[in-house]
């Protein structure tokens, strides 16, 4: 995948929105112009350009909040909503 340029708000505020066992809710919006993560609330706002195709959308989902994690996308796992734009990850 392409490297990700965005604006990413800090790991440790990502951090804090996950519960006692590191799950992280994040809204998606596939299609976007821009990417970006925003914080808004308990949840995270993930904005990706990949369309929702074949898992394409999930996957930028991951790669950049790992960029913004600072931590492999393998590192992240999608436990819930592969199929809505409600997600819930699982943190490292």
């Amino acid at each position: 995948m392409a490297r990700v340029r965005a604006e990413l708000p800090p790991a440790e505020d990502i951090r804090a929105l996950a519960d006692g066992g590191g799950r992280l809710a994040v809204r998606v919006t596939p299609g976007a112009r821009t990417e970006s993560l925003e914080l808004a609330g308990c949840k995270l706002l993930a904005k990706v350009r990949a369309k929702p195709e074949d898992g394409k959308a999930n996957a930028a989902v991951l790669e950049l909040l790992a960029a913004a994690l600072g931590v492999a996308p393998s590192r992240l796992q999608l436990l819930r909503g592969a199929t809505s734009r409600e997600k819930l990850v699982q943190l490292p």
